[in-house]
């Protein structure tokens, strides 16, 4: 089953939304649920989905066709199958949050790093 790039940006967010909601509670026998509408909110919000609220609703509507999402008692919520597809988006974008999260630390080297100043239409000139 193919995805638009869309519809995976929709699934993953729900994932993540989910595994951050529910975080707090993992060692409990509790589970936070999210309203379509306060999900759609959230995701317009973020602003890295350009869509508007109708054409989310599609893309919604899309996943629960593909049984990748449901709805219990107007709280969406991934099915397994979406979970499992979730996990996929995962594993494929991990090693780029990798290398993410490695340059946004302190970086210590052995090497002095050198420094260099550009014009702009100018080569390069070292300090």
């Amino acid at each position: 089953m193919k995805l638009s790039k869309t519809q995976k940006r929709i699934l993953y967010s729900l994932g993540q939304c989910y595994k951050k909601l529910n975080q707090p509670y993992q060692d409990k026998p509790l589970k936070v649920l999210i309203s379509k509408a306060a999900f759609i909110d959230l995701i317009l919000q973020a602003d890295f989905i350009k869509k508007q609220h109708r054409a989310l609703y599609k893309n919604l509507a899309f996943l629960e066709n593909k049984k990748l999402i449901s709805y219990e008692d107007k709280k969406i919520k991934l099915t397994e199958r979406g979970q499992l597809h979730f996990d996929k988006i995962e594993r494929e974008l991990q090693p780029f949050l990798n290398i993410v999260d490695f340059w946004h630390k302190d970086i210590q080297t052995e090497r002095k790093l050198q420094t260099y100043i550009t014009e702009e239409n100018t080569s390069l000139k070292e300090f």
